[in-house]
């Protein structure tokens, strides 16, 4: 939506969208750095390995020619032979494999750490759309792509072609030396030649590292509003958290609701203010508000009350006390126990004369709030 708008990237990116990025597959990655870490490193171990590798080689190359008649005429032998020499030139090369194996693990994790991404690998239609193909080839990535590989043929083609220069004439010699002698100095030239070759692509390496984390952040990169729909996003749309704040209350109010058939009492003001009381005898406890309410709230609570026979005792006072003063669930205050005391006195007094006969009690008068409870 911001980049139909025609509005300019020009916000760094949040955590939240490289993170996204990240789970996307979209780090920073040079092929450049890899493949000269594969390199350069298999060149330096063969520097130091190569001879004992080269003479291990050539004791395996003699050893089908050291046979003796029996040997040779035994049916099985080829193809036990030829897995013994399997499995001692895998043996030859495995250090070197191994160290190649984890530089290939390693190296990735120098710029943009080590991921995988399982998005990353799923099949997309759009991969086989020639037209996003022919977008990254005159894109910026395909230019700096074509610029890099004219580097590294036109520096390994220079560095090769000085080397034949300096060896080229030692290497016309080397017919004149013993066999093994001429071919342990043709090797040690070739890996040396190799070592020097790879180390010119270290050139590439330092401009092209660069470059991949620019443009990773350049295509991360984010427009204003979408920075301002992110936040709309992690901090919830306005009207969606106002319909479940309003869901919320609803629930609580209908569980209030629930609650004001267990009352004992309802002290109402006697129409503005509704708060329900509920007082165990046998616990050791204040009685405890257990719905409170005003206007249409304090409405319903009548209405629950009258329909559950729950006696309604107008104290304004009282009620604005209670209500302010006390949350729900909770007891109430200290202060206030003389005041609801002669409530509860009353509504258990009238309890007993209509389970029992007799005269009503007397309607409690001249409520005693204290002043720090009263409520205008």
């Amino acid at each position: 939506m911001a980049e139909d708008s025609g509005q300019d990237k020009s916000e760094e990116p949040t955590a939240k969208r490289i993170s996204d990025a990240r789970k996307k597959g979209q780090v920073p990655r040079s092929k450049e750095l890899d493949t000269f870490s594969i390199l350069i490193i298999s060149s330096v171990m063969f520097l130091f390995l190569g001879e004992h590798i080269s003479q291990g080689l050539w004791q395996l190359m003699r050893r089908p020619f050291q046979l003796n008649r029996e040997a040779i005429f035994d049916a099985a032998l080829p193809l036990q032979l030829f897995g013994s020499l399997l499995k001692d030139a895998m043996l030859l090369v495995l250090p070197i494999m191994l160290v190649l194996v984890a530089s290939s693990l390693i190296t990735p994790m120098i710029i943009g750490g080590w991921n995988f991404s399982s998005q990353a690998i799923q099949p997309k239609l759009s991969k086989f759309n020639p037209l996003n193909g022919i977008k990254k080839i005159f894109g910026v990535q395909g230019v700096v792509e074509l610029i890099k590989a004219i580097i590294k043929v036109a520096l390994i083609f220079s560095v090769a072609y000085g080397l034949f220069n300096v060896y080229w004439e030692e290497l016309l010699t080397l017919n004149n030396k013993q066999l093994a002698q001429g071919i342990a100095r043709a090797a040690e030239i070739l890996v040396l030649g190799f070592l020097i070759m790879c180390l010119t692509l270290l050139l590439v390496v330092m401009v092209d590292v660069p470059f991949q984390l620019w443009n990773n952040k350049r295509q991360l990169k984010m427009t204003k509003q979408e920075v301002k729909d992110e936040c709309k996003e992690s901090d919830g749309n306005p009207e969606i958290k106002g319909r479940i704040r309003q869901r919320q209350m609803d629930i609580a109010q209908r569980r209030m609701m629930a609650e004001v058939p267990k009352a004992d009492v309802v002290v109402t003001n006697p129409t503005h203010f509704a708060v329900a009381l509920k007082y165990d005898m046998e616990g050791s406890g204040a009685p405890i508000v257990v719905a409170k309410g005003t206007d249409l709230v304090a409405a319903e609570i009548r209405t629950q009350a009258l329909g559950a026979d729950v006696p309604l005792v107008a104290a304004p006072p009282l009620a604005r006390a209670l209500y302010y003063s006390t949350e729900l669930n909770e007891q109430i205050p200290q202060g206030l126990f003389v005041a609801v005391a002669q409530i509860l006195a009353y509504v258990f007094q009238l309890k007993a004369a209509n389970e029992n006969g007799g005269g009503k009690p007397a309607y409690p008068n001249n409520i005693d709030v204290p002043d720090e409870f009263r409520q205008s």
